[in-house]
């Protein structure tokens, strides 16, 4: 079995290295870098994608979030739920690091622990999961931002059955201040 916090054999180190890399690039980078010239609103997002994408037990995947226009250092909170379509369920909380390449731009790395409930879906061997991700998006002129996202969600080793999984999801972003203003 690959080393790694999933045993996932087509992304067999995407989690430690993402880890790594996060964390490095989250420690050096400066705020002026992770900060667009505005302030960014809090956002609902929600969206869809596959579960499970190198592995027999696929399903669909659904998810909903708030993340906090608020800031902890450079890092946005936030909190979600996932559910697949066989009834597999993760609920998180976790960080975000918006990172913008011009104006339009978004590359967001995120890292959340939570807990999981595998229904009749894919067993990932214990109740709290770790969800690393990285997101690309596109953002509009009203903020709403229309994305890609990649995420590997395991248990870290703290059950030996540790199979890891990866999900693929697109969503959309919708800033609050376009239904409650500034």
């Amino acid at each position: 079995m690959p080393w790694c916090f999933g045993g996932s054999a087509v992304f067999p180190r995407f989690s430690l290295i993402f880890a790594i890399i996060a964390t490095i690039f989250g420690l050096s980078v400066s705020p002026a870098m992770a900060q667009n010239t505005d302030k960014e609103p809090s956002f609902i997002r929600f969206g869809s994608g596959y579960y499970d994408i190198n592995d027999d037990h696929s399903a669909a995947e659904f998810h909903l979030e708030y993340i906090s226009g608020s800031k902890w250092w450079v890092f946005n909170p936030f909190v979600g739920a996932m559910a697949t379509s066989d009834t597999a369920f993760y609920g998180y909380a976790g960080i975000r690091l918006d990172l913008f390449v011009g104006r339009r731009f978004v590359i967001t790395p995120s890292f959340a622990p939570g807990l999981y409930h595998d229904g009749d879906g894919k067993d990932l061997g214990y109740p709290i999961e770790f969800r690393s991700a990285i997101e690309f998006a596109y953002r509009f002129d009203d903020r709403s931002r229309l994305g890609l996202s990649l995420y590997h969600l395991s248990n870290a080793g703290l059950d030996e059955n540790n199979p890891g999984t990866e999900v693929i999801n697109l969503h959309y972003s919708y800033p609050l201040t376009s239904l409650f203003g500034d």
